[in-house]
């Protein structure tokens, strides 16, 4: 699940500090490997906790609603953690400047695998009552305010670093860690979900994927404090001046870039859980399409993503991001005129859909990062592009699985297309405004 950082134009060079011949030795290519393996655990954390909305905790926590409802409560659950987010950035931007960005990461990341693996030992309704959604509740908003701890600044400083002609390559790296992530835990849950009795996976083989989540973080912890503790690291975040910034400042004067970053990106977030959260919700309530099968086929959806995200680079370095970005608005809205089609229709007709809709996906979340960040001046981009970010995914993506579900079950399967229309409009009209303030240049 994530969260994107700048695709800034490179900074003017400045004359080297002895301090910062180690940074010499850093590549784009050793900085995405760092951003790929942080990205996959947090993907891999958020799509554990959606794929659990959908399939335990409407039966471990709200046995007292319809499996539909249930599921809408545990939506609303979900979408604390976007909530949280931009509220733990400020939170841990405050620390980094006290203690240091190791500090910051070590305890957000801790922070952030205690919450997942809480849910794991969590008792359900049927042992604490309505205690048990209020802890459920609690540890969703600590997973996502530690994910706005997590941010370090990586794909930032891989995008500085990046050669100019391949900037789209670079950024489309940083985003390969989503799908990747998807693609474990839905194997994970649909290795579970096929191996066990309906009775066993309800009573404790649901809890599996948060205990491999919380061992995945831990990974992630060292594999990201290997990089940034590195004096030749530091050097380079020092040299490209990305340091966190006042908040309050940064709101005060660049209002407009914030906002237009965040609304950039709009069409890949609202389709990001429509073809993965969402999906797998109306599969499961509305056909009688096997659990198993229907994530099999997502995770090949995914594995389709793949490519798309590596045609994106190939193509934004050709055509420029603006154009790439365009192009898949374009695209997106033309996508979510058959999404009543696709959706209405039979099992084929809905593979159809997912398939696509992660084809579209890869392309577009390829370069949605940080769309318009390039805008802000040196000492905002970091705390700049974390923000925009936060932003980004609690309008576009925070309440998509609620509002798509709500939308498909009372007003027809038609608005959620409408909903993907809007999210694609949000970008176009982002991209017009940026065009006109000469904030995007499209490179």
């Amino acid at each position: 699940m994530s969260t994107s950082d700048t695709l800034a134009n490179p900074m003017p060079s400045r004359p080297m500090h002895a301090g910062d011949a180690h940074a010499e030795h850093i590549t784009p290519g050793d900085l995405a490997v760092g951003v790929i393996v942080g990205r996959i655990s947090q993907s891999f954390d958020i799509f554990v906790f959606g794929l659990g909305c959908v399939l335990a905790f409407p039966n471990a926590f709200f046995p007292f609603a319809s499996q539909l409802d249930g599921i809408f409560y545990s939506f609303a659950i979900f979408a604390l953690g976007f909530i949280a987010r931009p509220l733990g950035s400020m939170f841990f931007q405050l620390l980094q400047r006290q203690f240091g960005l190791a500090t910051k990461l070590t305890i957000a990341l801790f922070m952030l695998g205690m919450a997942t693996a809480g849910v794991a030992f969590m008792p359900g309704y049927a042992t604490l009552g309505w205690w048990a959604i209020l802890a459920l509740a609690v540890l969703r908003f600590g997973q996502g305010f530690a994910m706005g701890g997590s941010w370090n600044g990586l794909a930032s400083l891989t995008a500085l670093m990046a050669p100019r002609e391949r900037r789209g390559w670079y950024a489309m790296l940083a985003q390969l860690g989503e799908p990747i992530g998807f693609i474990l835990a839905a194997g994970l849950f649909a290795y579970i979900w096929s191996s066990l009795s309906p009775e066993e996976f309800y009573a404790w083989g649901w809890r599996y994927p948060f205990f491999v989540a919380f061992a995945v973080n831990v990974v992630a912890l060292f594999a990201r404090l290997r990089m940034v503790v590195a004096p030749r690291y530091a050097a380079q975040m020092q040299h490209r001046e990305l340091e966190p910034s006042s908040i309050r400042e940064l709101v005060r004067s660049q209002g407009s870039n914030i906002a237009l970053g965040a609304f950039a990106p709009l069409a890949s977030y609202a389709l990001f859980y429509l073809v993965t959260i969402f999906g797998l919700s109306w599969a499961l309530l509305f056909t009688q399409q096997s659990v198993t099968g229907f994530l099999l086929v997502q995770i090949i959806g995914a594995l389709v993503a793949i490519p798309c995200m590596f045609l994106s680079g190939w193509f934004a370095d050709r055509f420029g991001r603006r154009t790439t970005l365009a192009v898949c608005g374009v695209l997106i809205a033309i996508y979510s005129g058959w999404t009543a089609l696709m959706l209405s229709g039979g099992t084929v007709q809905g593979y159809l859909f997912i398939i696509f809709g992660f084809a579209l996906l890869g392309f577009s979340h390829a370069q949605a990062a940080g769309a318009v960040n390039s805008n802000f001046p040196s000492e905002f981009r970091y705390t700049g592009a974390m923000i925009t970010s936060d932003l980004g995914w609690l309008i576009g993506a925070g309440f998509g699985p609620l509002a798509a579900l709500a939308l498909a079950h009372f007003l027809g399967v038609d608005y959620v297309g409408v909903y993907l229309l809007s999210g694609a409009a949000g970008t176009l009209g982002a991209l017009w405004f940026a065009r006109r303030r000469n904030a995007f240049p499209n490179d």
